[in-house]
């Protein structure tokens, strides 16, 4: 989308340079009261009240901050090298900082593709991207300006402007995970196997809402550079539900693989048996030797041996 920041064009010189000018000023505003002219006192009013206005001119800039320029309401463009400079006084100058933030959303409660109530929470790193969308594409002056300080005063600082973007981002990013959280179902016990799901997606499902989330803060000038799913659960209404059905899944997976190999130890034992001639078994001593060894092998609990002292048909 087209941007409408620009770099601040205006005067700006060095502020240690205006700094030692201003300092030579002050010694002129004292030799003139000290003369006790007449003149000299009121040209040292009329300088006085010039140092007064010079004065608040000087900004300084850390890396990975700007400086948004207004002029009685008009942008001027934004400043974002660091250093230490004098521009005119009469500048609004609004501090931002570029530096990345995280953020660690409560996890939320919603509904699958298929209709199951998940709780699903996630983790994003964020930063300023553009600073004229973000002044003054969304009401972030506003919002930062009605949050009272520590002591009561409603003034701006770069704090509360700040946390005025981070509750955007939230309330975007809640928005942003509902949306791509109802694309998917939880796992595959209801889909295919094929089908892409909340636990199975990974990267795929986390790219997906990293991209939903671009194109939500775009118009707030804000990039999100990292965002991943960091808390995927059942909702408690279900959960217990859920947690049964898969004590049974993997109850039936754990049999299927005990009968699996029982039934291959069985085969086994039969093939050495006649391999070796160790015993002459008919059909029904087999079919009694393969009955036995199967409640061995697929048993719970330890089985009782029983001797039989007569033949195998009494």
């Amino acid at each position: 989308m087209e941007t409408k920041e620009f770099n601040f064009k205006g005067f700006k010189t060095n502020g240690f340079l205006m700094l030692f000018l201003m300092l030579i000023l002050l010694a002129g505003i004292v030799w003139l009261y000290s003369s006790l002219e007449v003149w000299g006192i009121i040209t040292g009013i009329v300088m006085t009240i010039i140092w007064i206005i010079l004065f608040p001119g000087y900004t300084k800039l850390e890396p990975n901050e700007a400086i948004v320029m207004i002029f009685f309401g008009k942008y001027k463009g934004v400043l974002k090298e660091t250093g230490f400079f004098w521009v005119n006084p009469f500048m609004t100058k609004k501090k931002l900082s570029m530096r990345a933030r995280n953020l660690n959303a409560d996890p939320i409660k919603v509904n699958d593709k298929v209709g199951n109530p998940v709780l699903i929470g996630l983790v994003l790193v964020w930063k300023l991207k553009d600073t004229y969308k973000a002044m003054f594409e969304i009401d972030a002056q506003t919002m930062a300006a009605s949050r009272p300080g520590k002591d009561g005063a409603i003034t701006y600082t770069v704090s509360k402007q700040m946390d005025a973007f981070e509750n955007f981002v939230a309330i975007q990013s809640d928005a942003a995970l509902r949306q791509v959280a109802g694309l998917y179902a939880y796992d595959n016990n209801v889909v295919s196997d094929t089908e892409l799901t909340l636990r199975s997606g990974g990267e795929e499902i986390n790219d997906n809402l990293l991209q939903e989330l671009n194109i939500r803060l775009e118009m707030a000038g804000i990039e999100v550079v990292e965002a991943r799913i960091n808390y995927l659960a059942y909702a408690p209404e279900i959960a217990a539900v859920m947690l049964r059905r898969q004590q049974a899944e993997a109850i039936i997976s754990a049999r299927e693989k005990i009968v699996e190999g029982a039934v291959t130890m069985v085969k086994m034992a039969l093939d050495r048996i006649e391999d070796e001639n160790i015993v002459d078994l008919d059909v029904d001593k087999k079919a009694a030797m393969v009955s036995n060894l199967l409640v061995v092998l697929c048993a719970d609990e330890s089985a009782q041996p029983v001797l039989n002292t007569g033949t195998l048909y009494q």
